[in-house]
C-alpha cells in the first residue's frame, strides 16, 4: 500500500516523479483499510524539503500510511510559505484529542541553545509527554532526540569542540533487535550536528538501551519503553545533496566549516557525493513501522491511552 498524503501536498508531484508510489487522501478513501495513522512534528527550518524526505522512506512499505503535520503553535517558519503552513499543518491544540500509531519529531537549528532557552520548549515538553499516552511508537531524530532524553531521563548534551559533519561508519549493539532486521553489520548514517550525548549517560541510566554507535560519531541510536520510544541523533532521512547544501550555505555565511567527512570522492566537493546510506534508512523506517507500529498498534486506536511498554527485545 501506498502512502496517504494530504492531497497537493508538494511531495506528492516530486516523489512521483521518482517513480514512487503515493496517493492523495482522495483517492485513499476508497480503500476499506484502517491505515496506520502518523503525525510527524516538522522542526525543520526546510519544511517541505523535510517532508519530502520523510514522506519517500515512509512509503516505501506495503502498509497504507495517513500522514498528519504538527506545528508549533508560537513559531512563524521563516522559510516556508504561510500558505503552506495553513494548508498543510496544524497546532497541538487542534490536534491534542487524536491518537496516532506513530509520531516523528525532526531536529531543529537551536541545537547550541540551553533547552529552557527554546521559545517553544513548554508547548514541546507538553507534546512529548502527550505523545506517551496517544503515540503508540515514536522517533525523535537529532535536536529531537537530545530533547526527548534530556526532557525524560535527564541526559545532557554537551557541546562538541567543532561540528560533526559527514557521513560516519555505525554498528548495532544487538542486531537480533526487529528494528535492525535487513541491516549489515556496518551501516553509515549522515550527522549534522554541533552537539552530542555520551554513551555513559545511556549506560548508566537503566529504562535506556544503547542500540548502536559510531566510533567517529559517537551514540547514534538509543530505545526505551520496549520500542515505543527511539531516539536517533543522525539524519538517516536525509536525501543525497543534503550536506552538500548545507556546507555550501555555511562556507557562504563566512562559518568555519570543513567539507563532510565520507561523502564526496576523494574528500572532493567538487565532485558528486556518494549516498551510502538509502539502504539503510528504508529498512530504518519500514522496521519502524512494521515491527513497533503495525504489530503493536491497537485496532482500537483510542485503546493506545492503555498500551504499557511493548516489551519488544526479541
Amino acid at each position: 500500500m501506498p502512502l496517504n498524503l494530504p492531497q497537493n501536498l508538494p511531495a506528492v508531484d516530486l516523489l512521483k516523479k521518482e517513480h514512487i508510489f503515493v496517493m492523495d487522501s482522495l483517492r485513499a478513501s476508497e480503500q476499506d483499510i484502517r491505515p496506520l495513522r502518523v503525525v510527524v512534528l516538522n522542526l525543520m527550518p526546510l519544511k517541505i524539503k523535510t517532508e519530502t524526505d520523510l514522506t519517500r522512506l515512509l512509503s516505501n512499505s506495503p502498509l497504507q500510511v495517513e500522514l498528519d503535520f504538527m506545528k508549533i503553535k508560537e513559531h512563524r517558519s521563516k522559510n516556508t510559505p504561510m500558505e503552506h503552513m495553513a494548508a498543510f499543518y496544524r497546532s497541538f491544540d487542534e490536534m491534542k484529542d487524536r491518537y496516532y500509531d506513530g509520531m516523528i519529531v525532526t531536529g531543529a537549528p537551536v541545537e547550541l541553545m540551553r533547552f529552557d532557552e527554546v521559545t517553544y520548549w513548554e508547548e514541546l515538553k507538553r507534546i512529548f509527554n502527550w505523545a506517551r499516552t496517544h503515540v503508540t511508537s515514536s522517533i525523535y531524530i537529532c535536536w529531537a532526540a537530545q530533547a526527548g532524553l534530556y526532557h525524560f531521563y535527564g541526559i545532557p548534551k554537551y557541546d562538541l569542540p567543532a561540528k560533526k559533519f559527514g557521513v560516519f561508519k555505525h554498528t548495532m549493539n544487538d542486531p537480533y533487535l526487529p528494528i535492525f532486521r535487513g541491516f549489515d553489520d556496518e551501516f553509515y548514517v549522515p550527522h549534522s550536528r554541533h552537539t552530542e550525548i555520551r554513551r555513559d549517560d545511556i549506560l548508566k541510566t537503566p529504562a535506556l538501551t544503547l542500540l548502536s554507535e559510531s566510533e567517529d560519531a559517537g551514540v547514534y541510536m538509543a530505545m526505551a519503553r520496549g520500542g515505543r520510544e527511539f531516539f536517533i541523533t543522525g539524519h538517516s532521512e536525509y536525501a543525497p545533496n543534503t550536506l552538500h547544501d548545507e556546507y555550501m550555505r555555511d562556507r557562504q555565511k563566512g562559518l568555519p566549516i570543513a567539507a563532510p567527512s565520507n561523502y564526496y570522492p576523494d574528500d572532493d566537493p567538487a565532485q558528486p557525493p556518494v549516498m551510502r546510506w538509502r539502504s539503510h534508512a528504508n529498512m530504518l523506517f519500514i522496521n519502524w513501522l512494521n515491527y513497533y507500529v503495525y504489530q503493536e498498534t491497537p485496532y482500537r486506536i483510542e485503546d493506545i491511552r492503555n498500551l504499557g511498554d511493548l516489551g519488544q527485545n526479541k
